[in-house]
């Protein structure tokens, strides 16, 4: 089924909403306007996580997370001829930034940027061996000097790539931050289509602050929420385009539904009702295995106050930390499908004991 227009202008709001790690204010506005149409309660904490409340009052307390920080740069020095210096939020291969138009994110408004490096007519031999640092790259605002630079931009401003979005062939789309503005699409759209099915559990949806530098706000949500069950929805990578061992990766297609995750970071009483409500609805979803911690919320909301019984929900995504992330449509469709279905059918008497 095809994402219906309301659910996609939700997608399209986040997208456009700019939220490196601690700069994440315009897009959980987007998240609060959403929320405020469904939820019994919404709120922000001192940390800038956005919790909606869905029956707040069930006896079990369900938290579903996914983390609407991105990755970006933030400004470290404006030398004197105008040049923009930077330091990296999150993790950056250099190689995608180069030739990038970019945004950087004044107290005025958006301002068009570009990084870029010397001309390959001017590079030597040596230069050409190179791999280039982010210590090595800056970006033009095409100020013509450090005074006016410095007029239009502080220290401590953000940067992102420029924010946009392509839609491609088979419901594809391709764009910048999908990790993991999908995720957020996801648990909010899962929690207002199960609010919609008179739930018994308590659910709480948390677009999560922070979490490319260290899974910071999902540790301050879940004290405040204390779950006793969680689902995060994060990215993973989609393993279906060349370079990638499968044998070393895992087999993960675009296209063909969610990834569920079995492993010592995941509930297998949770992946149990996860597999039937799939079942149930005939819900396409893809297995995959994790030997440790995932690099995402998960880890950290598992060990929330005295346990949280975790399951482990995510979107295929190519080219992950790039500017041109692709998902699919209809998997973010499936995710919060299977997200509702989960959240539906857990009540108190669900058990939750390995």
């Amino acid at each position: 089924m095809p994402m219906s227009q309301a659910d996609r202008q939700f997608l399209d709001a986040l997208l456009a909403a700019p939220s490196p790690s601690g700069y994440e204010q315009p897009v959980q506005e987007v998240v609060r306007r959403y929320a405020a149409e469904f939820a019994d309660s919404v709120s922000t904490d001192r940390h800038g996580n956005v919790i909606a409340a869905v029956n707040p009052g069930g006896e079990l307390r369900i938290m579903l997370a996914g983390h609407c920080d991105q990755i970006g740069l933030i400004v470290k020095n404006i030398d004197d001829r105008g040049f923009l210096w930077v330091q990296t939020i999150g993790g950056w291969d250099p190689m995608v930034l180069l030739g990038q138009r970019v945004q950087v994110w004044s107290k005025t408004g958006p301002l068009p940027g570009i990084i870029a490096r010397k001309p390959i007519h001017l590079q030597s031999p040596e230069d050409r061996k190179v791999i280039p640092e982010i210590k090595h790259l800056w970006v033009d605002i095409g100020a013509l000097n450090g005074d006016e630079a410095r007029a239009a931009v502080r220290v401590g401003d953000v940067i992102t790539c420029e924010l946009h979005q392509q839609e491609l062939r088979n419901g594809f789309l391709s764009g910048v931050a999908m990790d993991d503005k999908v995720g957020v699409w996801t648990v909010f759209t899962a929690a207002r289509r199960a609010a919609a099915q008179s739930p018994k559990a308590a659910i709480f949806a948390v677009s999560t602050v922070q979490e490319e530098i260290g899974l910071r706000g999902v540790q301050t949500s879940a004290a405040a929420i204390k779950p006793h069950v969680g689902l995060v929805t994060d990215v993973t990578h989609a393993t279906d385009c060349p370079t990638i061992d499968e044998n070393q990766h895992g087999r993960i297609k675009l296209g063909q539904g969610p990834v569920v995750y079995r492993g010592p970071n995941t509930s297998p009483r949770v992946l149990e009702v996860i597999e039937h409500e799939a079942a149930l609805l005939g819900i396409p979803y893809q297995l995959a295995s994790l030997g440790s911690p995932a690099s995402n919320d998960a880890a950290q909301l598992q060990l929330a106050g005295d346990g949280v019984a975790m399951g482990l929900i995510c979107i295929p995504n190519r080219y992950m930390h790039s500017p041109v992330e692709m998902v699919s449509l209809e998997d973010l469709e499936h995710a919060a499908n299977l997200m509702a279905a989960f959240c539906a059918h857990v009540s108190e008497e669900t058990n939750f004991i390995p």
